[in-house]
């Protein structure tokens, strides 16, 4: 108790705790966006070999905790000091100790934004169970970005543990009450659903996945039918634009797909810390309050 009338006092103390942790989650992070991927893989292949009536593959154990961090090339251990965050790929020099070999910058890029991304959570909600919750989805939208542009999915094991987390959170509540968080998380799901099945019947394609349909639910349980709009109209636009631009200066095919769930995951947590403002200025500037 004492050590956390110690923190409730001192917000230079809050920052430095809340800096470190999120450089850890960072590193953890990696691991569940590099991982959780294989994982399902995985699943997938020992299902499909059940349908088929076959002996599923034999794979060594593989989850979040086994192997330990490895090199990818030589398959050297990583070393406890070399797994610092941010700091043993800077000491490392971006190189394998026992091999030479590159370690990818998306290890302390993970690492630093979610440092980042954490402090400006915790400047914005505070310190205590909102500050706190903040942290929380924060992380999972962290993870779902990364594992989205990666992959072009969005996880059930992510979106859904997240969505039923949001629905019990607002029986405190923390920033949605009950019947707000039943009805983000029922239209979130219901707005995206209709718009993909009416952009099929019109153009026979599929404009996006029923894990983007997820993660607006996801978020329509944490933050309340009223940040919806926000979201949508945000995510929306900032995708349009960087489809456009990537038409235009990257040459790239207007068919080409582009994974909305990251600017569903950036508008959301926009949402989280300033949607009430965001909101309450347009209906001020559109008259309406």
């Amino acid at each position: 108790m004492a050590a956390l009338d110690v923190l409730a006092a001192s917000p230079g103390l809050q920052g430095l705790v809340v800096l470190v942790v999120g450089l850890a989650v960072g590193s953890f992070l990696n691991v569940v966006t590099l991982r959780l991927p294989r994982m399902l893989e995985a699943e997938w292949a020992v299902q499909c070999a059940e349908l088929r009536g076959e002996a599923p593959p034999e794979r060594p154990t593989f989850n979040l905790l086994h192997p330990p961090s490895h090199c990818p090339a030589c398959g050297a251990r990583i070393r406890a000091w070399d797994n610092i965050p941010v700091l043993g790929w800077l000491l490392l020099r971006g190189r394998c100790r026992d091999c030479g070999a590159r370690i990818g910058v998306r290890y302390p890029v993970v690492e630093a934004a979610t440092a980042v991304f954490s402090l400006i959570t915790w400047w914005q909600l505070g310190w205590g169970l909102t500050g706190f919750a903040g942290l929380l989805l924060t992380w999972w939208l962290i993870a779902l970005t990364v594992i989205d542009l990666d992959h072009f999915l969005l996880p059930d094991n992510l979106t859904l543990p997240g969505l039923w987390l949001g629905l019990l959170l607002s029986l405190v509540p923390i920033f949605a009450t009950p019947a707000e968080a039943i009805i983000g998380a029922a239209a979130g799901y219901g707005v995206l659903w209709l718009v993909y099945h009416g952009f099929r019947v019109l153009t026979g394609k599929e404009g996006m996945g029923y894990g983007d349909f997820k993660l607006l639910a996801l978020l329509g349980a944490w933050l309340g039918w009223q940040m919806l709009p926000l979201i949508i109209i945000a995510s929306s636009v900032v995708g349009a634009a960087v489809g456009m631009a990537m038409i235009a200066g990257l040459g790239r095919h207007r068919d080409q797909p582009i994974p909305f769930g990251p600017y569903l995951a950036g508008a959301g947590w926009i949402a989280l810390l300033w949607g009430d403002t965001l909101v309450d200025a347009y209906l001020r500037f559109a008259g309406i309050a």
